[in-house]
């Protein structure tokens, strides 16, 4: 086998949280947008879990998932209302107590001194796990909280995105994986086997098929995945020619 077929892969696991997402109130754009920034950090996401404001399943998900992933990332819960139990319920996991962080006190007395003053509830958003750091957030002035390999996050997704950004660069990952894609007005199901065989063919890089229906036919992209460009490049072009061997007319880019 390679190095490159050998290298570490390094890999998160998301707890997103809050009932409003069970109920369908909400739909979640978090998942999505993390994936896509582990993935230039060189970190895959491994699995997200969906649990409801309930400190049991909270504690449950957050324990399994980061003994077996190298980070976890937490979004949801972290509010100033009362049924914002995500930090109380991540200190339970972690067997530690909560505590005011005093840079976050600070930071919230400064965001909120023109906009009403830094009222009890409002100050619950400066409440961390014994021992965590602060992830910046230049959005809304509440921090995220970074405790060992964990990363608790808010539930917005616009304010998820500015503590991605605080974070970018310091978390310690692999190469980023790159992709290419192709496609092909064919069923999905009448190309399995080159698809199964070029994969083989090549180790160390992932395909994945997507079948759609559009415009009254039926069709699928094939989206080509690995750390190595080269090999993504040489996958693609073998992939093609196997396609085009076959009498399939193949789209660069997909359709």
């Amino acid at each position: 086998m390679t190095g490159q077929a050998n290298e570490r892969i390094w890999t998160a696991a998301l707890v997103v949280i809050g009932d409003e997402i069970l109920s369908g109130r909400t739909q979640d754009k978090n998942v999505a947008q993390i994936a896509a920034w582990l993935n230039v950090q060189g970190i895959r996401l491994a699995e997200v879990r969906v649990v409801g404001d309930v400190t049991a399943a909270i504690v449950e998900a957050v324990n399994q998932l980061r003994a077996r992933n190298d980070y976890l990332f937490t979004t949801g819960g972290i509010g100033p209302t009362h049924d914002d139990i995500t930090v109380d319920a991540i200190a339970e996991a972690l067997g530690v107590g909560v505590t005011y962080h005093p840079k976050a006190v600070a930071t919230l007395e400064r965001y909120y001194q023109s906009r009403g003053g830094l009222t009890e509830a409002r100050k619950r958003m400066a409440r961390v796990p014994e021992g965590a750091d602060l992830i910046e957030n230049r959005m809304s002035g509440a921090p995220g909280i970074r405790i060992g390999n964990l990363f608790v996050m808010a539930g917005v997704p616009h304010i998820t995105a500015g503590m991605l950004d605080g974070l970018t660069g310091k978390l310690e990952g692999g190469r980023p994986v790159v992709s290419r894609s192709i496609g092909c007005w064919v069923p999905e199901s009448e190309v399995a086997d080159i698809l199964r065989e070029a994969e083989k063919a090549h180790e160390g890089v992932a395909i994945g098929s997507y079948p759609f229906f559009r415009d009254g036919r039926v069709g699928a992209n094939f989206v080509v995945r690995s750390p190595d460009q080269a090999l993504v490049d040489t996958t693609i072009a073998d992939l093609t020619a196997r396609l085009e061997a076959a009498g399939r007319e193949v789209v660069a880019g997909g359709i």
